[in-house]
């Protein structure tokens, strides 16, 4: 399962959608928003929210080839990714990531990977908002 929405994810239904028989492990990731999240700003700011917006045809297609390439990579059983767009407040989740394998350490590395690969190639940007009222949009470089 590859989505994108505008609707709070569900986790319940992203483990529910990565569980198998055949599957001994079950790893799940969550990309949380959190209240300092500039990177390199001389002063912390502290975060009101974040706004995530996409390409739409072009990141749904590049989460699919990427959970295609996981599961090629680790023999996953099932790989899922839930991707959120729009405006996300503190503590909201903004990514999910289940990869189900017959063994944990597939699962993990797949995870980590799925999730580092995301950041650095589909076209999914953000826009972080500040207590004091500024904005700006970070490039996953960043």
């Amino acid at each position: 399962m590859i989505q994108l929405t505008s609707e709070p994810i569900d986790v319940t239904a992203v483990l529910d959608a990565a569980r198998s028989p055949k599957a001994g492990a079950v790893v799940l990731f969550l990309g949380t928003v959190r209240e300092f999240t500039a990177h390199e700003l001389p002063d912390e700011r502290l975060t009101r929210s974040l706004d995530y917006d996409a390409y739409r045809p072009m990141a749904e297609k590049k989460l699919a080839a990427l959970a295609t390439e996981a599961r090629q990579k680790w023999e996953l059983i099932t790989c899922v990714v839930v991707h959120r767009l729009g405006h996300l407040r503190i503590g909201e989740v903004s990514v999910a990531i289940a990869a189900a394998s017959a063994h944990r350490e597939a699962a993990f590395e797949a995870g980590k990977w799925l999730i580092d690969q995301i950041k650095l190639v589909v076209p999914i940007w953000k826009k972080e908002t500040f207590d004091d009222g500024t904005d700006q949009w970070v490039h996953p470089d960043h």
